[in-house]
């Protein structure tokens, strides 16, 4: 999809910034700008990739689940996003523990280039959003899913110690917030989704 969807292509070509210092061969996290380079990847990696960029599809899908649509795909989305989750939790807290131990990489300058990151990132999200619902559907659509990516840029803000972004933004998917906090020890990799069984309705 990144070769046809301009917006998935965009999200594709900002990720890639990103991502190409650990296979540099003179990647070297002992100098001041080499650990600052690594610090800007990991809240690439993990506040904006996994705690921005899955949200919207997230939110949509399990929409369509709470109205008893598509709700096989809504419950193993459940389970991404519960894991999702711990993923983003980690990352916090690794990007947290180096500025603690660090002071020096979480300079004025700095810090106004992550929330340069991260509204270019909401951006991107919010493009996306209105490419995957044109038109709206079932009482969801692009405008309540760029709310939505203004509250958790906000809620990613306030995670790393950065001010908001959006003041005042709202969360117009409050159910996100129980879907998140899913506790369920089933693994649905080995369970059986029978919502879409016919059963004997087969005719061949």
């Amino acid at each position: 999809m990144y070769r046809e969807v301009p917006s998935i292509t965009a999200k594709d070509a900002w990720a890639l910034k990103y991502t190409k210092n650990l296979s540099s061969g003179g990647f070297d996290t002992s100098t001041q700008q080499g650990a600052q380079d690594f610090l800007r990847d990991l809240v690439a990696f993990y506040v904006v990739f996994e705690g921005m960029w899955f949200y919207t599809g997230f939110a949509q899908i399990l929409s369509l689940g709470r109205r008893n649509k598509m709700t096989g795909i809504a419950e193993q989305y459940q389970y991404i996003m519960r894991d999702e989750s711990i993923h983003l939790n980690f990352g916090i807290d690794v990007i947290n523990q180096i500025k603690i131990e660090n002071p020096e990489l979480w300079t004025e300058t700095f810090k106004e280039e992550v929330h340069t990151m991260l509204h270019e990132a909401c951006e991107l999200e919010i493009a996306y959003a209105r490419d995957t619902l044109p038109n709206g559907l079932l009482g969801l659509n692009s405008e309540m899913c760029k709310e939505y990516m203004h509250f958790i840029t906000n809620r990613r803000c306030n995670q790393i110690g950065l001010s908001e972004l959006y003041p005042g933004a709202n969360n117009p998917f409050p159910w996100m917030s129980e879907v998140i906090d899913l506790k369920k020890e089933k693994n649905f990799f080995e369970t059986r989704v029978t919502d879409y069984q016919t059963g004997g309705a087969l005719s061949w």
